[in-house]
């Protein structure tokens, strides 16, 4: 798409818009290396910026019956992309403010949260050991207390039983506390954090 770029996009889009794959499949490969240099401009990390093209791109295809020819597509795709950046780190921030006030409950311990060095370590500890659990635990785990999912959302996701989602939820957080207890944290305190709200 050079010459007459934009007289051949509108045909694809058309085509787009007919379901055509071969239409979509060009649109893909001629747009999605500069989505790619966007995404990675602001999140900083190949595999979200890849994932992020992949959702934008998934997005076009849902909605391709609506999309208009006589519109920029490329603005169209990069509006996509940029709300796709906004929502991804308004995530982001969600996640690390529910962890911030987790480890608020610390203060009390010896532990002090406004001592830089001190906070980035018990975030540091909470994600190295969350990390380590297996995989459906871990799952489980972030679902329940980091998404705020219910027992039966869990399970109905996971296609396990609640009773299940219940046992997981159980041993990760005997594993923490023992953990956290090693790392000189109030075992007690750590375990009221996460307990409350099941």
């Amino acid at each position: 798409m050079k010459k007459n770029e934009p007289h051949i996009e509108s045909e694809l889009i058309a085509g787009l818009t007919r379901s055509d794959h071969s239409s979509f499949q060009l649109l893909f490969d001629y747009y999605s290396e500069p989505l790619f240099l966007f995404a990675l401009s602001y999140l900083k990390s190949k595999d979200t910026a890849e994932d992020l093209v992949q959702e934008v791109f998934l997005k076009i295809w849902n909605n391709r019956k609506s999309l208009r020819t006589d519109t920029c597509f490329r603005s169209y795709l990069f509006t996509i992309a940029l709300n796709s950046v906004y929502k991804h780190f308004n995530k982001l921030a969600k996640l690390n403010e529910l962890k911030h006030d987790l480890l608020v409950g610390f203060s009390d311990s010896e532990i002090d949260l406004n001592d830089h060095s001190d906070y980035q370590a018990l975030i540091d500890k909470l994600n190295e050991l969350v990390s380590r659990m297996p995989e459906k635990r871990r799952h489980v785990f972030t679902k329940k207390k980091f998404e705020g999912k219910s027992l039966k959302e869990i399970a109905e996701e996971l296609d396990i039983t609640p009773k299940t989602v219940e046992y997981h939820i159980t041993e990760a957080m005997k594993f923490l506390k023992q953990e956290f207890e090693k790392f000189r944290i109030e075992g007690m305190v750590f375990f009221y954090l996460f307990i409350q709200g099941e």
